[in-house]
């Protein structure tokens, strides 16, 4: 039954129809005004990562832009009345719709012609599959399925990963634009980068001379609502082995809850910025996490830890083959990870060559040019 809903478009689109029936009421009533930007998201609360520093752009091109959010903390949290009410009014009079995730309500909208749906996507580079690229795999979406097809614009971080987002999307390659990430703008102020750095690792106990290992994997399952913790490690006892100087810290995915740490493992999900962690971490492992891609443009070492490497490539599959991201060691195994991490270093020819195919886009400005291409209609 369940499958049978998944594959009837007009079943999926009656979830939507007490927004859907207002907005087609409104829209040959209302006006599009091309300086009301929409912020929309279903995954936080409030203007964070590329939509802080988006908007943050906007103001100062535009101060008399009319910016509006309109959040949730995750996709089962249930949806205010203010919000649900007048959702279809601000959808049927933005000159811009802003989402950085997936936004199952806005799929089954017909956008404006002279409006602009705008995805500015949350990951930089082109990992794990995603979208209509998982059409086959577990959990993948149905042929013929609405999702994400309405961008008029989906902003990447580089040129080479164009067709990948085209496919994922199932939009035109033309409607892909790298104009880059904006929240990785603050990986190219060194002033910046070094107060954060100061000011993280005081706020997690971290001394200025420890070395501090960060552990941030993506999650297991098909998305936020199955989302599961991706295989564990004996971090206390990998910070042991490692001794003096060295601090342990674990961030898991935002979808998996939090089940706590063994004592002496920092819990690095207190502080709310995941960039900023990354600014205070000497040493990164992950598996497949899209975090690889900015933590690489700090050029401090990376160790990919994938025990079940084989079920990943099964149930989700990569844009390109595994080794292809490898930057640093891969293990396979537990026991061979403070080896790894004692000895882990960069290659600089190497990490320059992942930074130009996947974060070739990034050079700091990125808000600043998205905000203009938005602006001035480009």
């Amino acid at each position: 039954m369940r499958q049978w809903l998944r594959k009837s478009r007009i079943l999926r689109a009656m979830r939507f129809l007490h927004y859907l029936v207002p907005y087609w009421l409104l829209r040959p009533f209302v006006r599009v005004r091309p300086r009301r930007f929409l912020f929309l998201s279903d995954s936080h609360d409030g203007y964070v990562g590329n939509m802080a520093f988006l908007k943050r752009a906007i103001e100062q091109q535009a101060p008399d832009a009319e910016i509006i959010g309109v959040f949730k903390p995750r996709l089962s949290a249930r949806r205010p009345l203010r919000d649900a009410l007048r959702l279809p009014m601000l959808i049927a009079s933005s000159g811009v719709i802003v989402l950085d995730d997936f936004y199952p309500l806005i799929y089954f909208f017909r956008i404006r012609p002279d409006a602009r749906l705008v995805q500015l996507w949350h990951a930089a580079g082109a990992f794990k599959r995603v979208g209509h690229s998982r059409a086959g795999l577990p959990g993948g979406p149905t042929r013929g399925s609405e999702i994400h097809r309405n961008y008029t614009d989906a902003v990447v971080s580089s040129e080479s990963i164009v067709p990948d987002y085209a496919e994922a999307f199932g939009i035109d390659p033309q409607r892909v634009k790298p104009w880059g990430m904006p929240r990785s703008d603050a990986f190219f102020d060194e002033a910046a980068v070094a107060e954060t750095r100061h000011r993280v690792r005081e706020a997690l106990g971290i001394a200025d001379g420890d070395r501090f290992v960060l552990y941030a994997p993506t999650f297991r399952g098909q998305g936020q609502l199955t989302a599961q913790a991706s295989p564990d490690a004996d971090w206390a006892g990998i910070s042991r082995t490692l001794g003096a100087g060295w601090r342990v810290g674990v961030r898991q995915h935002p979808f998996v809850a939090d089940k706590g740490l063994p004592q002496g493992v920092i819990d690095a999900a207190s502080i709310p910025d995941m960039n900023e962690v990354l600014m205070a971490t000497d040493v990164l492992v992950t598996d497949y996490s899209s975090a690889v891609f900015e933590f690489s443009l700090l050029r401090r070492p990376i160790v990919f830890f994938v025990p079940d490497l084989e079920e990943y490539v099964a149930d989700r599959s990569f844009y390109r083959p595994f080794e292809h991201y490898c930057i640093g060691p891969v293990v396979r195994d537990a026991e061979g990870l403070a080896a790894a991490i004692a000895t882990a270093t960069v290659d600089p020819a190497r990490s320059a060559a992942f930074d130009e195919e996947f974060c070739g886009a990034l050079d700091g400005h990125s808000s600043e040019r998205i905000a203009s291409r938005l602006l001035g209609g480009a």
